[in-house]
């Protein structure tokens, strides 16, 4: 029995030596925390979503305090109230708050990109992707079966049943990225829109399949043909691996890229809508 309780007695001292050590190295080394830092926490939305590019909302808050300036830091949950506000606490300015939004750069609906075949595999764009891509002709375009929905946190993006294609409500979408993150198809992107109504021309289409191999596979493809880019009058189109692109900082928005094409690939997001460029099923208006 004595043998026992000496052993319970040493282990008893020797784990409140270690105990006093680790509590005195924790003392020495532990940094304290500026208060600012809780401050900013508790004006963030707590979504954790990582669309600021710091782990959390925790980091995110770590990272206005202890930068020199607000210069690539901003919270895409957060509106240009609570940014300024948190640039106030900090000492900071900040010039503008872009809306960040999801785009969809596929208008590969139903009637304009045909089934081809039925994939029977798991309801998943990652799964489907890695066997046959889909169940059309276009390699490039959205497969629909909804990945982008699952992960998005703030309900915002919703299968069309009559397109379906992934709709985004810019109301609710916070361009968090994860959507985007998630495609295995890389038909999402994350745009900064700077136009005070929200207002963005882009082409709705990453095929890079040559012309004619393209609009066999999708009615409104983007076939490379350069039209848009001879109608700009900003430099802002450029055709690279026969799929045109627009420069946002470059773009002013005039909508003369809309009417030069041909496929009716590029959409003006957000403006009135104009039935002499493209029919009404095709445009992303209000």
């Amino acid at each position: 029995m004595s043998s026992i309780l000496m052993s319970v007695l040493v282990l008893g001292v020797t784990g409140l030596f270690v105990g006093l050590a680790l509590f005195a190295v924790a003392r020495k080394f532990s940094v304290d925390e500026n208060p600012k830092v809780k401050q900013i926490e508790d004006m963030l939305p707590g979504a954790n979503c990582g669309g600021c590019g710091y782990p959390g909302c925790a980091g995110f808050a770590k990272a206005c305090v202890n930068s020199d300036s607000m210069d690539g830091l901003m919270c895409t949950v957060c509106d240009k109230e609570v940014m300024q506000r948190i640039a106030d606490l900090t000492g900071h300015s900040i010039d503008s708050v872009s809306k960040r939004t999801a785009l969809v750069r596929c208008n590969g609906s139903c009637e304009n990109r045909p089934s081809l075949n039925r994939y029977d595999g798991a309801r998943s764009c990652a799964a489907a992707a890695l066997q046959n891509g889909g169940e059309t002709g276009c390699s490039y375009g959205c497969i629909g079966f909804g990945d982008c929905v699952s992960v998005c946190g703030f309900d915002a993006i919703h299968m069309n049943p009559e397109t379906g294609l992934p709709a985004v409500d810019q109301e609710k979408c916070t361009g968090c990225g994860l959507c985007a993150g998630k495609c295995p198809k890389n038909i999402l992107e994350i745009a900064n829109i700077k136009d005070s109504r929200n207002r963005r021309v882009y082409v709705s289409c990453v095929s890079r399949d040559k012309g004619p191999i393209a609009k066999n596979a999708c009615k409104v493809a983007c076939i490379g043909c350069g039209k848009c880019v001879s109608a700009c009058a900003y430099d802002a189109i450029a055709v690279e691996n026969s799929l045109a692109y627009v420069d946002q900082d470059k773009c002013r928005l005039c909508r003369k890229c809309e009417s030069a094409c041909p496929q009716h690939s590029i959409i003006a997001l957000n403006f009135t809508q104009r039935t002499d460029v493209l029919p009404s099923s095709i445009q992303q208006n209000e």
